[in-house]
């Protein structure tokens, strides 16, 4: 089986506007309304929407408004939107490109979602420095995060989602547990480093049977399990699990295929996690007891690694926290005395093909100064710009009673995963398909020969890498069941690739 829940990704719930499930009519481009009179030496900035998110019903109507004023506010450009059903959007931009007819700005889109077009993007860095963009308002690891390999700047920090532990505050309590340390650089209560050792001790600790036994008594049952320790939530992508224990690439300096050692070593982590039981497989993953997917927001979770999107799915069917105040957030565990907070994030980026740079550029400020509160707040999206998060943080305490530890999210903001782990690599979709069908032997529970199979990846990547087709990685263990199929009906929103 082939999956791609990890690329699935969970779209925050701000404020009470919900995120559906809508597409433009016809999946045709929608142009913006009528553009305010300009001058006759206006020149015309094409917005492309469609490659993440953006084309929600609720979205597109913030995003004309914001057409709109930004056209009202001047006269020397019109800006105008062109909405795509995502569906389409990836096919539609690239027939563009190679016809020539190309827009000059496009996103909101993550850093996987642009992939396709890696080497497309202008460096934003002399417009920035040319027109007095400041820069010094953002972190500079936030700044750095989107610096190509080759130095340069193909985009600026907008709204991001660091990754984090959440942790079942009652479960540790049921288990008179110590509940995980607040801060950064902070022990565990017993004196331990927050380490991935403590939270591997801890998961079996808070791994119970339906007879209370833990899953270090000699008496626990492990076909009759009913809570488990930890849980790598919506994040079952092979390279996510990796950077649990740091930032790496599959692709070499050479361009050859690699297996970073870290991510080996976290894979090997979690693989020994799930066959003592502390984990579920994925059989016990597609249950439901853990939702079909939604494991941590079932309660029958104690940790669970993954990003603040995720606050989408702690809430109950009318969008509130009621009843489900169980949970608080912690820093990312430290693997060799390093924490990585893995990043996903939006922004927008210009096409370097745009006849007017310094015009597009302009656009690109505006959405990242006057319209990015709205914008932001369209997305669900925290912002990357200190001064614009109180709004944020207001709407989420509103739906979270408890006070979750919002501090601990923005600390992982300065230790982003670089390179990142959605980051480009050669004949991207092709390999894509090769580590999916790895990805897959990680949760099956059963016995794994992970040397092997992470050598018949490597293999397999190069070729991939050099050109070749995707050759099949490998199959089931043998003596296990395929795991079970995501149901479509509990596919968590998806936010830009």
């Amino acid at each position: 089986m082939t999956s791609r829940r990890s690329r699935r990704r969970v779209g925050l719930i701000i404020g009470g506007a919900a995120v559906l499930a809508a597409s433009v009519a016809g999946g045709a481009a929608a142009q913006s309304p009528a553009q305010s009179p300009a001058s006759a030496d206006a020149v015309t900035i094409r917005w492309f929407v469609g490659l993440g998110i953006g084309s929600q019903p609720e979205q597109i109507a913030a995003q004309e408004a914001i057409v709109e004023e930004f056209n009202a506010s001047q006269d020397g450009i019109v800006l105008e939107l062109e909405i795509v059903d995502n569906e389409i959007a990836f096919d539609t931009l690239a027939t563009q490109i190679a016809a020539g007819d190309a827009p000059d700005l496009i996103g909101p889109i993550g850093v996987r979602g642009s992939n396709a077009f890696a080497g497309q993007f202008l460096d934003l860095e002399p417009l920035a420095e040319s027109s007095g963009f400041d820069l010094t308002q953002y972190d500079q690891e936030q700044v750095e995060f989107w610096r190509e390999e080759t130095g340069e700047l193909t985009a600026l920090p907008f709204g991001v989602f660091p990754a984090v532990m959440y942790y079942n505050v009652d479960l540790f309590d049921e288990a008179g547990l110590d509940v995980p340390p607040s801060a950064y650089g902070e022990p565990y209560a017993d004196g331990d480093p927050w380490d991935i050792h403590k939270v591997f001790e801890l998961a079996l600790l808070l791994t119970v049977d339906a007879n209370g036994n833990d899953a270090t008594s000699a008496d626990f049952d492990p076909d009759n399990i009913v809570q488990w320790g930890f849980h790598h939530q919506f994040n079952d992508d092979a390279r996510a699990i990796g950077t649990f224990f740091g930032s790496g690439s599959f692709v070499a300096e050479d361009g050859s295929a690699q297996i970073p050692e870290n991510w080996l070593a976290s894979w090997q982590w979690y693989v020994d996690l799930i066959a003592a039981h502390g984990a579920p497989n994925q059989a016990e993953i597609d249950s439901d007891t853990l939702a079909q997917g939604n494991a941590f927001g079932t309660g029958n979770v104690a940790m669970s690694f993954t990003h603040l999107w995720y606050t989408c799915c702690v809430r109950d069917a009318d969008d509130n926290n009621v009843g489900l105040e169980f949970w608080d957030l912690a820093p990312v565990p430290e693997y060799n005395g390093t924490a990585t907070s893995k990043l996903h994030a939006d922004t927008f980026r210009i096409l370097e093909t745009t006849e007017n740079p310094e015009a597009a550029f302009e656009v690109l400020s505006y959405l990242l100064d006057d319209a990015a509160p709205v914008l932001l707040e369209t997305y669900g999206s925290l912002p990357a710009r200190e001064d614009l998060r109180d709004p944020f943080f207001e709407s989420l305490d509103a739906l979270f009673p408890q006070g979750p530890n919002w501090q601990v999210a923005l600390d992982g903001l300065a230790i982003p995963d670089v390179p990142s782990h959605e980051g480009n690599m050669p004949n991207f979709d092709e390999a894509e398909a090769v580590i999916d069908e790895f990805e897959d032997l990680l949760t099956t529970g059963a016995d794994l020969d992970l040397d092997a199979s992470t050598a018949e990846l490597q293999t397999s990547l190069d070729a991939v890498f050099g050109g070749a087709p995707a050759p099949t990685t490998g199959s089931e263990p043998a003596g296990t069941e395929p795991a079970a199929t995501e149901p479509a009906d509990t596919t968590p929103a998806t936010t830009s690739g």
